[in-house]
C-alpha cells in the first residue's frame, strides 16, 4: 500500500456555506441525519448489484448486502456501516469536499432567506445529506475501500465541519464505508437503540437492503444484531396492503421531499411487457426545476434490481416534475443510457407511462383545490406540452387552467371546456390574447368588442404562452383565434360586411391621407367598428409572425423580420373625426404619426424612440 501523510484539504466555498447554515440554523427535526445517510448507503449497495452483474468479483465473496448501526455510549458514538461499493481517494475528494450539482450558489443563496422549516425541506431535496451529520455531530470520520480493490487500501476523512476535513490512507479489510459521528452532548437522544428503531421504522422501513442493529442481551452478556426493517421494495407489495402512510413515506424516502405527494398513481402490468411503476406528483416544485442542467425522471430497477437513478428515458420533459420508480421485466439487465434510448420496449413503456401521469393529472382535476395546488406549482411545465407530444394533445389540453376576462382575476382556474361550455351563441371559435402582463391583456383595446359582445376572451401572459398556442390549434373543434391578429369572422359579430360598408366622405380622405403619410410603416390603413374607446389599433396579419412571438424570438437573441401592422382606425372615436377636419398637412402628418405610435405602445409595450412621441404630445397639446 502507498502510504501517504495525512492530508489536508479545504472544502469548496459552496461546502463551507452549507456547513455553516447546518450547523448554525438547524434542521428543526433533527432525526433526519441518519434517513439521510441510511438513504446513502443504500444507494452504495444499489450501485454495487448493478455494477456487480457485470463484475461478480466486486462482491468479494460477500453475497448478503446490508447496513449495520451501533452506538458506543461510552465514547459518544454512533456508526452506520455498509458493505456496498465503498469509494476511492478520489471519489472521496469529490463527493465529500464539493457539491457536484449546477446551480449550487442560488440554491444556497435563496436557502439563507428561507425559515427552519424550509430549510429543512430544501437541503434534504437537493441531495446533500451526508453534511446533516453536523447537525448532531461535533466530528466525523469516514473510512471507505472501494469494492475490489485487493490491496486493502482504503481511504480515512475526518472533518470538524468548519473549513477544512483530513485525508488519510489507511487499511480497510473489507469493502464499503463506515461513517462515525462524534455526537455533541446534547444529542445522546441518538445513542439509546430505541430512538435509532423508531427513525428507521418511520423513515426508512421500506429500503430493501436489511438495516441491522447491533442489540445487547443482559442475560447472556453478549451483542448480536437485529434486523429492523422490513427490507421489501414497497411497490412490489399489493396495493391492498400499503396503507396511505406507507405510500407517503416511500414518496419521502424516495424524493427527500419533507412534503406528502398530491396524488400517486401504482400500477402493476402484466403481458408482452411486464412492469410496475410508482409514480408520484409532488405538492411543491424543486427549486431548481427550471435549471436545465437539473437532473430528473425515475428510478429504474430491473426484476427489482437497482439500475439508475433520473432515467429521462420513460417520460418527457413537460412531465419532468413527476417522481417514482420504474421496475421492467423485459429490459435487459446491463441496461445503459445508450440502449434505453434505442430500445423499442422502453418506447413502449415511455408511450404507456405518459398515459398513466397524464390520466393521473386528469383524476387530480376531478378536486378543483388540490389541482389549484398543482397548477400553481407546475402549470407553466405542463405548458410546454403540446409543443412536445401531440400524440396526447388532447389530454394534456384538457388539464390546461386559464384566466379570462370574465374572471377578472389573474389566477389561472379556468379549463378550456368550461370556456366552450359558456361560449356566446354567436361566437365560432376560442378567443384568447397574449401580453407582457394580465394587466396589460385585461386592458387592452382589443377587448373593446367582446366587452360589448359580452364574448369571454382567454387572457395569456406567461412567456410561454405564446410558443404554446402555436401547437394548441383547436379544441373540441373549436380552432384559437389571436385578438390581436386579423380575422374575418369577426365581421359576423360586428354585423358590418365590409365590402358593403358605407365609409363618408372625410373618412375616405383620411383614410388616403393616413397612408400617404406613413407610407411603408404600415401594412393597410382601414377602417374597424371593433373599437369602442380607443380611437385606433393595430393588427398582425393573419399569416404573419405575431408582436409577442417576436419579443420572444429577440430575447432569445434571433433575428426579427420587420413587422408591418395593419392600421384600423375607429371613424366613430371624436378625436378621428376632429384630425379628419385638419387641412394642414404639417398638423395632420404629426396627429398620424402620433396616432400610430400610440396604437404601437398599446400593442407592444414600447417604442423606439419614446422621446420624440412624448415631444409630439407636448406640442399638439400647446397648440391646442
Amino acid at each position: 500500500m502507498n502510504k501517504l501523510k495525512k492530508e489536508t484539504h479545504s472544502f469548496q466555498s459552496e461546502v463551507k456555506q452549507l456547513l455553516h447554515l447546518m450547523i448554525h440554523s438547524l434542521y428543526s427535526n433533527k432525526e433526519i441525519f441518519l434517513r439521510e445517510l441510511i438513504s446513502n448507503a443504500s444507494d452504495a449497495i444499489d450501485k454495487l448489484r448493478f455494477l456487480g452483474i457485470s463484475k461478480p468479483e466486486l462482491y468479494e465473496n460477500e453475497s448478503n448486502t446490508k447496513i449495520q448501526i451501533s452506538v458506543n455510549k461510552s465514547q459518544g458514538t454512533l456508526i452506520i456501516n455498509d458493505n456496498g461499493i465503498g469509494m476511492t481517494r478520489q471519489d472521496v475528494i469529490n463527493n465529500l469536499g464539493t457539491i457536484a450539482k449546477s446551480g449550487t450558489k442560488s440554491f444556497l443563496k435563496s436557502l439563507e432567506n428561507q425559515k427552519n422549516n424550509v430549510k429543512n425541506e430544501l437541503i434534504g431535496e437537493f441531495g446533500v445529506g451526508f453534511y446533516s451529520s453536523f447537525i448532531v455531530s461535533e466530528k466525523v470520520l469516514v473510512r471507505t475501500r472501494f469494492a475490489g480493490n485487493n490491496n486493502d487500501q482504503g481511504t480515512l476523512w475526518e472533518s470538524f465541519g468548519k473549513g477544512e476535513y483530513n485525508i488519510t490512507n489507511i487499511v480497510k479489510k473489507t469493502k464499503g464505508t463506515e461513517i462515525t459521528l462524534f455526537l455533541k452532548k446534547e444529542e445522546n437522544e441518538f445513542l439509546e437503540t430505541w430512538r435509532i428503531q423508531s427513525i428507521i421504522n418511520k423513515y426508512s422501513d421500506h429500503i430493501t437492503v436489511p438495516i441491522e442493529i447491533q442489540m445487547y442481551d443482559e442475560k447472556k452478556k453478549i451483542y448480536f444484531w437485529e434486523q429492523t426493517n422490513k427490507a421489501k421494495a414497497l411497490w412490489t407489495k399489493q396495493k391492498s396492503s400499503i396503507s396511505e402512510v406507507e405510500y407517503q413515506e416511500f414518496y419521502k424516502h424516495l424524493t427527500n421531499d419533507q412534503n406528502n405527494p398530491i396524488i400517486w398513481n401504482h400500477s402493476h402490468v402484466e403481458g408482452v411487457h411486464e412492469y410496475i411503476s410508482l409514480l408520484y406528483v409532488p405538492e411543491k416544485a424543486s427549486w431548481d426545476i427550471w435549471n436545465k442542467d437539473s437532473k430528473h425522471g425515475l428510478k429504474l430497477y430491473v426484476k427489482r434490481v437497482y439500475i439508475m437513478d433520473n432515467s429521462q428515458a420513460f417520460l418527457p420533459n413537460y412531465l419532468r416534475f413527476i417522481k417514482g420508480i420504474i421496475d421492467s421485466n423485459n429490459l435487459p439487465l446491463n441496461v445503459s443510457r445508450e440502449i434505453l434510448q434505442d430500445n423499442s420496449i422502453t418506447q413502449n413503456l415511455k408511450s404507456a407511462l405518459i398515459k398513466k401521469s397524464l390520466k393521473m393529472l386528469e383524476k387530480l382535476s376531478k378536486n378543483n383545490n388540490k389541482y389549484q395546488i398543482f397548477w400553481n406549482q407546475f402549470g407553466l411545465v405542463l405548458k410546454e406540452g403540446p409543443a412536445e407530444d401531440s400524440k396526447n394533445l388532447n389530454l394534456i389540453a384538457n388539464l390546461l387552467r386559464f384566466t379570462s376576462f370574465k374572471n377578472n382575476t389573474a389566477e389561472q382556474t379556468m379549463s378550456l371546456k368550461e370556456y366552450v361550455s359558456n361560449m356566446h351563441k354567436e361566437q365560432e371559435k376560442i378567443y384568447y390574447i397574449t401580453s407582457d402582463s394580465y394587466t396589460s391583456a385585461k386592458n387592452s383595446p382589443h377587448l373593446e368588442l367582446f366587452n360589448k359582445k359580452n364574448i369571454d376572451v382567454l387572457l395569456l401572459s406567461d412567456r410561454i404562452d405564446e410558443w404554446m398556442m402555436n401547437y394548441l390549434v383547436e379544441f373540441e373543434g373549436k380552432k384559437f383565434q389571436s385578438i390581436s391578429k386579423e380575422d374575418i369572422s369577426l365581421n359576423k359579430l360586428t354585423k358590418e360586411k365590409i365590402k358593403n360598408e358605407k365609409i363618408s366622405t372625410d373618412i375616405s380622405n383620411f383614410l388616403k391621407r393616413a397612408k400617404k403619410v406613413l407610407g411603408n410603416k404600415i401594412k393597410l390603413v382601414r377602417t374597424t367598428y371593433r373599437l369602442t374607446e380607443t380611437p385606433c389599433v393595430v393588427l398582425s396579419d393573419a399569416n404573419e409572425m405575431s408582436t409577442q412571438m417576436a419579443k420572444l424570438f429577440s430575447a432569445a437573441g434571433q433575428t426579427v423580420p420587420e413587422l408591418k401592422y395593419i392600421f384600423e382606425i375607429n371613424p366613430q372615436h371624436p378625436l378621428i373625426k376632429k384630425i379628419c377636419k385638419i387641412n394642414d398637412d404639417k398638423k395632420f402628418d404629426e396627429w398620424i404619426n402620433l396616432l400610430l405610435d400610440q396604437a404601437l405602445f398599446a400593442e407592444k409595450g414600447n417604442l423606439e424612440n419614446p422621446h420624440k412621441f412624448i415631444a409630439t404630445i407636448n406640442k399638439l397639446l400647446i397648440e391646442e
